[in-house]
């Protein structure tokens, strides 16, 4: 393999996935040293895994200095603690270095060239085990570095949470945009017959290439016909897929806010973070397109960063200006951050800060481009568009602040939710009364009272998985959830709660309606009879 590190962007500085029978070596290697997700954690134990998850390496570091020295204890050595080994003791060292995975160190040794750790992912018949190759991350590389301009990023809290919040029921054909070194589209073959993945990194698709051919048979691919499955394609945002529409798309974009220079190149930029625009852009030009490559019944689910200016009636005026009129949208922010917590954040995220001058200068940088846009505040989070299988004249706008831990997986919440709103539209509030309504099995109801009064001051539903909202209750819209169990329908119970609360039945309906609504569409109730 010819080394080009200071090439920017060469697909031939990735790892070479040219000969499969050298792939398939290096595969039955990892797998009978026992480099599984599993393996690793009962090699190190619980508390030194859940630690290295946090980029903490000492526990992981006692836990191998204290088991044997085989093969396992190597690769865990070279790939996630960054330390060196002798060549014989990496099994298929040769195999290894001639793919691009390892590089020669001094006196014999071994390092990691490129970083390849398990990742497990969940099948019919429960995980699978995979391996995903990437480069090396900011604990891995020299203390006076930073991060290579293109980065192509490994497994992180972005990678799984997108992997996370995606809806995994079986589509014909998926996009993945953005691909990186391929997380995403391994996950997608679980479910979709086709993939089609995209990027604008060479380098990137050279990871993804060798990730899914190094991962061929696990996965159910011939690797000598990998364009049955997957079609790897180079290109800016959308442009690789004009005129295309999907059933799922699934993005985790370069999305970072990040201030523009005059006359910067591709090469100046990170191009695993940073998609060349100036401010949001390039999340606006994804929300203002995506909706057109999606098919009716199709769902979109990235995550992205947006800009709050000064003056913004609410922290998403400027996403609902986005939108097409045709297209349902759901945002949840998970995180806010000011000006200084968004620079500082992602000047450490490229390691900029180990050179003190230049993150000055940075820093400089980004809160005066802040300042020439009044941004008053980054918000961050997961953004989901759904085209209606018909025509709506009133798409919906659902926009949330959820900052607390969320009950993963949330991809069939997400199903279920955009599924409850094609549900909802197609009836009236005679069709929603005449509904069987019951209780989600995790929700449970809470009230609360001051010690010296009678009732209660507060009632809330509360989600014991999902999304774990809250939901405030009235006294009437509490003696309607309490009876959904299945057994009445919505107008029975109005007929039975009107005469208990002396109002007429028009206007209790009046009343609920928009409440049962919502509580369908969050799940705190499920209709009996989809």
């Amino acid at each position: 393999m010819t080394e080009t590190t200071n090439m920017f962007d060469d697909p031939n500085d990735a790892p070479d996935a040219s000969d499969l029978d050298r792939l398939a070596r290096i595969h039955s290697a990892l797998q009978e040293a026992g480099y599984t997700v599993d393996g690793v954690r009962e090699r190190l134990g619980e508390e030194p895994t859940a630690a290295l998850h946090r980029d903490l390496l000492v526990p992981a570091e006692v836990a191998v200095d204290r088991g044997p020295a085989d093969a396992l204890a190597a690769l865990i050595r070279v790939y996630l603690l960054a330390q060196s080994v002798p060549a014989d003791q990496m099994p298929a060292a040769a195999d290894q270095l001639a793919a691009g995975l390892l590089e020669p160190a001094a006196d014999g040794r071994v390092r990691a060239r490129i970083d390849i750790r398990p990742y497990a992912v969940a099948g019919t018949e429960g995980d699978i085990n995979l391996w995903v190759a990437s480069d090396l991350g900011g604990l891995q590389i020299a203390a006076d570095r930073a991060l290579r301009r293109d980065h192509v990023v490994g497994i992180g809290p972005a990678t799984t949470n997108l992997a996370q919040i995606t809806p995994r029921e079986p589509v014909e054909k998926a996009l993945d945009l953005g691909v990186g070194m391929g997380v995403q589209t391994l996950h997608l073959l679980g479910h979709a017959r086709r993939v089609v993945a995209t990027d604008i990194s060479e380098r990137a698709i050279a990871f993804a290439r060798f990730n899914l051919l190094f991962n061929a048979h696990t996965l159910g691919i011939d690797p000598e016909r990998l364009e049955d499955r997957v079609e790897l394609r180079i290109g800016d945002l959308l442009e690789p897929v004009k005129g295309e529409t999907f059933d799922l798309v699934v993005s985790n974009p370069p999305f970072v806010i990040t201030p523009r220079t005059d006359g910067e190149q591709h090469h100046d930029q990170y191009t695993y973070r940073d998609g060349g625009r100036p401010g949001d852009r390039l999340v606006e030009e994804l929300m203002r397109g995506l909706g057109a490559q999606l098919r009716p019944g199709g769902i979109a689910v990235m995550l992205g960063n947006w800009e709050i200016h000064r003056g913004d009636d609410t922290w998403h005026s400027r996403i609902e200006s986005w939108l097409p009129a045709d297209i349902d949208c759901w945002v949840v922010q998970r995180e806010r951050a000011t000006g200084i917590e968004y620079a500082d954040m992602w000047l450490k995220d490229a390691q900029e800060n180990r050179e003190l001058k230049s993150w000055r200068e940075q820093f400089l940088r980004y809160l005066d481009d802040f300042a020439a846009r009044e941004v008053e505040s980054v918000g961050m989070g997961m953004l989901m568009l759904h085209r209606p299988d018909a025509a709506v004249t009133e798409p919906v706008r659902r926009f949330e602040t959820l900052e607390h831990q969320l009950a993963q997986p949330l991809g069939p919440s997400v199903r279920v939710a955009f599924t409850a709103d094609d549900w909802l539209r197609q009836r009236d509030q005679q069709d929603l009364f005449d509904e069987t309504f019951v209780v989600a099995a995790d929700v449970t109801e809470e009230r609360h009272r001051l010690p010296d009064s009678e009732h209660p001051n507060a009632m809330l539903l509360r989600q014991g998985g999902s999304f774990r909202r809250t939901y405030p209750l009235s006294t009437e819209l509490a003696a309607f959830v309490s009876v959904c169990d299945g057994e009445l329908t919505g107008a029975q119970i109005v007929a039975a709660l009107s005469g208990l609360l002396e109002i007429s039945d028009a206007q209790l309906r009046d009343q609920l309606d928009g409440n049962i609504r919502e509580l369908v569409a969050f799940g705190f109730l499920t209709p009996l009879y989809w």
